[in-house]
């Protein structure tokens, strides 16, 4: 039975020990783990963009008409001036 208990004690003192070395590395290194992991993102966000960018710019452009109107719209003739006037 005494072996079973010193098993056991030095299983949880093994595992004590990975969580708080582990936790040691992650607190020392967080920052460096941190930007690897934005600078891994942004790219990710640029490669997305890249690839859906044509597909967005084909679906968006018009069709250029076979044919076209006047560059001015003519105007409407009217009984007055279309500038009020000030007396």
């Amino acid at each position: 039975m005494q072996t079973l208990i010193n098993v056991l004690a030095l299983t949880s003192f093994a595992v004590s020990a990975a969580i708080v070395s582990g936790g040691t590395y992650l607190y020392l290194n967080k920052d460096t783990l941190i930007e690897d992991a934005r600078d891994q993102a942004s790219q990710a966000i640029a490669e997305a963009m890249t690839d859906a960018l044509p597909s967005m710019l084909d679906g968006a452009m018009p069709k250029i008409p076979s044919a076209t109107g006047g560059a001015i719209p003519p105007v409407p003739s009217t009984t007055g001036p279309a500038i009020p006037m000030l007396p």
